[in-house]
């Protein structure tokens, strides 16, 4: 098995298109809106083969609670999307961004909430201790890329969303239940590795 490096730099080299959040949902048309930049950071730990990942803050406005990589919107000092997506992970999490090798990009994902948002895959290489920030972030824990390559790992689910139910990936991990975006992204992520 090629290594770490390799096996993702190859991921990234395989065609792929754009996803969103409306990718299970033929009969729900996507609006046409003018959608705010964003990235995310795929974090995988180099020694230990997992990718980082957070729980968000149950105080928070939108999403409380759910699973997501660290990320945010590109302020207008980030010099590029990457450059927001290591921005992000150092507040959100502590990672020091001179301990990530950046891989590359995904294809960007379209959310329900308006957002573009770019995955940005990068190896942590050296050590790193978790700093969560205590008002955006309650946990950060790591899933083995075993699991998140593994297809037969993904659901498809469905909840009701204004008025109609809406499908959307889940890859459950132990008491975590990573779902929609970040799940949507993982399967991305998932299918150029397989």
């Amino acid at each position: 098995m090629p290594d770490l490096h390799q096996r993702l730099c190859d991921a990234l080299s395989q065609s792929g298109s754009a996803s969103s959040d409306f990718d299970l949902n033929g009969d729900i048309q996507i609006p046409d809106r003018q959608l705010t930049p964003a990235a995310v950071l795929i974090a995988v730990r180099a020694e230990t083969n997992t990718v980082l990942l957070t729980k968000r803050s149950a105080r928070l406005k939108h999403h409380p609670g759910q699973i997501a990589f660290p990320g945010g919107k590109q302020d207008p000092h980030d010099a590029s999307l990457t450059d927001a997506a290591l921005r992000e992970a150092e507040e959100e999490i502590g990672l020091p961004r001179e301990i990530v090798q950046i891989i590359g990009t995904l294809p960007p994902h379209q959310t329900v909430t308006g957002y573009q948002v770019t995955p940005v895959l990068g190896i942590v290489q050296g050590e790193f201790t978790p700093v969560p920030e205590v008002g955006e972030v309650s946990e950060v824990f790591e899933v083995p890329l075993t699991h998140l390559t593994d297809a037969a790992m993904f659901h498809v689910e469905g909840r009701m969303w204004q008025g109609r139910k809406r499908f959307y990936y889940t890859v459950p991990y132990g008491p975590y239940y990573i779902w929609g975006a970040t799940a949507r992204i993982l399967r991305a992520l998932t299918e150029r590795l397989t």
